[in-house]
């Protein structure tokens, strides 16, 4: 078994404290993506589980086996980094087998090692070059040979993509999924980039200053976020929010924003009067003769979609249309919420109501 336990993990360095009792269940097998923005400690808490930063607090598990002073490589894992980290000098072939000879392991073992990792990648063909002679995809196969033929109990990943091109990432992304679908080797894997979390992962743990902020399925941080930061940080475009205070009387349960009154079924619960941020997903926006008021910005075609950015007020919020609208900058608009797929945050705390 190669479930991952973090249980009250902290990190400091002198007086500054960087993780803040993190509390993470990984199970066997599971593919479980560590998100949040420049900063927050997601690398800091990978190095923590390869061994390669220290714990000033708490304990991490790998197998059931604590491993707080093991060195990385008593951990039984493998490591891809983002800069691949492969040695120039040495073949595709050699890279992949040498940290199999370095642990003295039969030349015979190796070769077969190497090979069905080579063939699990593409690679095959490559065994004998040199890495200057690869594109940035396919060193970042090397890399992830190397990794396999190690046959860890757990893979981690510390943004793997961030140095290709924005076609290769997502074929590369698709290609990390499969290979660890294929393998079933739990994986821990780093990204600042949500939607590569949303694609890739079995859990997401949204991070932020040292800090989680929920954990759950892709689809039920999209759907109940915990509170406005994962509202705002996971979907792209993000969801939009906006202050107002809610409104229990006329004909429902609504929220008043910038003048316009929004019915909103999640506000049936919320006391009247109370300042909230109201949330909208940009998807669950439609044009109509009522709404809220708002002025047209920019009009952004992608193909399949329209995006629309809007001024409400002061603030900007994006549409997201299917329809081919025809709108120009300037433009006076209302845009309609759906009241069903609204979400409602305290606008102190930030924290989930509705």
């Amino acid at each position: 078994m190669a479930e991952v336990a973090i249980r009250e993990v902290r990190k400091a360095y002198g007086a500054l404290d960087v993780i803040h009792g993190v509390d993470i269940d990984i199970a066997d097998g599971e593919f479980v993506v560590l998100v949040g923005p420049s900063g927050c400690g997601k690398s800091t808490l990978l190095r923590m589980i390869a061994g390669l930063e220290g714990i000033s607090g708490g304990t991490i598990a790998i197998g059931g086996r604590v491993v707080n002073t093991l060195a990385p490589s008593d951990r039984d894992i493998a490591m891809v980094f983002q800069n691949y980290a492969l040695y120039p000098h040495k073949t595709v072939a050699a890279n992949m087998a040498f940290a199999l000879r370095m642990r003295g392991m039969a030349r015979a073992e190796i070769e077969t090692r190497v090979r069905h990792a080579a063939e699990i990648l593409g690679l095959v063909p490559y065994l004998d070059r040199y890495p200057r002679a690869l594109s940035g995809g396919q060193r970042q196969r090397v890399a992830m040979g190397r990794a396999i033929v190690r046959d860890p109990q757990v893979f981690l990943f510390d943004e793997p993509l961030s140095n290709l091109d924005a076609k290769l990432r997502v074929q590369m992304r698709s290609e990390i999924r499969e290979l660890q679908q294929r393998l079933s080797t739990t994986t821990v894997y780093v990204t600042h980039d949500q939607i590569e979390a949303m694609t890739m992962a079995d859990k997401i743990v949204v991070l932020q200053g040292g800090r989680v902020e929920q954990i759950g399925s892709p689809l039920e941080l999209y759907d109940r976020p915990a509170n406005a930061f994962v509202a705002g940080f996971i979907g792209s475009p993000a969801m939009n929010l906006l202050p107002g205070k809610v409104r229990s009387g006329g004909t429902g349960p609504a929220v008043e924003v910038e003048g316009a009154v929004v019915p909103a079924t999640a506000a049936g619960a919320i006391a009247d009067g109370r300042e909230v941020l109201l949330g909208i997903r940009p998807e669950h926006l439609r044009l109509a003769e009522q709404g809220l008021p708002a002025e047209v910005a920019v009009i952004e075609p992608t193909g399949a979609e329209i995006h629309v950015v809007a001024r409400v007020g002061g603030q900007e919020i994006v549409a997201v249309f299917r329809e081919r609208h025809v709108l120009k900058a300037g433009q006076a608009i209302h845009l309609a919420p759906d009241p069903a797929q609204l979400h409602i945050f305290d606008q102190r705390s930030g924290l989930r109501l509705g």
